[in-house]
């Protein structure tokens, strides 16, 4: 019996990446959007952070992305996958994110564009991060969400059924933005912040989102997946279901992909801490210009 916590099967995303590889270039839209957007995260931080960590490289998309900015001297990159790792340059590594070989207090910076969803374990994962990062160093981190393909899922899902008169679990479940933030809480990380932002990719066809997702190495690796090829029945099924649900005018079709951004600090005795709670010198009923209501009392309506 497997283990609860193994949702996806890391053998079968390292393949995925590794038959991405030599291709990813033509599939690589979405890890060149989102690896600008937290370069430009890296923009708003008045510090330099010398030595940092490309954590799930991809190849070395975000590294184009991090020239000149946040003062890196030196960049490691590392992926599950050994194809990935060997086009991210000089300093490069094969290492599991769910097992990080660094030792404690290495990095400044730790970045990791769209790679951490795939992980089990993800609170074990970012314990790892933070241990991994000097006291006051900083987390920038990017996953996919749980809206992400909700139009595939659903077509996907009415298809099946359809067809074959049963459901299989053929896309990964996602975090969602509300128990990220408490994720790395929980990691030890310091003033944590998670956001989210969507992006919506238009298409003329289905299918061409299904070649998208497998040539950026983003196929199902659910562990409880069914691992025979999906019926070409089904596959047309889903498609006209797609258009039949989500055809604008023009006949294109939105794929969503919800990211989230995850923002935090390895713990530091100069960092901003929280007010102890009672300690406030002002209250907010006078900030507010308003009437201050004793616990128990009820609002008259006017």
């Amino acid at each position: 019996m497997s283990d609860p916590m193994t949702v996806f099967d890391r053998r079968t995303v390292r393949l995925h990446r590794d038959r991405a590889a030599a291709g990813l270039a033509g599939f690589d839209f979405l890890f060149n959007e989102v690896g600008e957007r937290l370069a430009d995260r890296l923009d708003d931080i008045t510090r330099h952070f010398p030595m940092a960590l490309d954590l799930g490289c991809h190849g070395g998309i975000l590294a184009g992305r991090l020239a000149g900015r946040g003062g890196i001297e030196t960049l490691v990159a590392c992926d599950l996958s050994e194809a990935m790792a060997r086009r991210a340059g000089p300093i490069a590594l094969t290492a599991d994110e769910e097992r990080l070989p660094f030792a404690d207090g290495v990095f400044d910076l730790v970045l990791s564009n769209l790679s951490l969803h795939w992980v089990n374990d993800l609170p074990g994962a970012l314990v790892q991060i933070r241990r991994a990062l000097k006291p006051d160093g900083l987390f920038l981190g990017a996953l996919f969400g749980g809206g992400t393909c909700r139009e595939l899922r659903q077509a996907l899902a009415e298809a099946e059924i359809a067809q074959e008169g049963g459901l299989s679990p053929r896309v990964s479940p996602l975090a969602e933005v509300r128990d990220a933030g408490n994720l790395l809480q929980r990691a030890g990380f310091a003033l944590p912040v998670a956001d989210a932002d969507t992006l919506t990719v238009s298409y003329a066809d289905p299918l061409k989102l299904m070649a998208d997702l497998r040539g950026m190495g983003e196929s199902n690796a659910v562990l409880a997946r069914r691992k025979s090829l999906t019926r070409r029945a089904t596959l047309a099924a889903a498609a006209e279901r797609y258009r039949a649900l989500f055809a604008a005018a023009d006949g294109r079709m939105p794929a969503t992909f919800e990211v989230i951004y995850l923002t935090a600090w390895a713990p530091h005795p100069s960092q901003q801490k929280p007010a102890r709670p009672g300690s406030a010198s002002a209250r907010l009923a006078d900030a507010l210009g308003s009437t201050e209501i004793p616990t128990g009392d009820k609002v008259r309506p006017r």
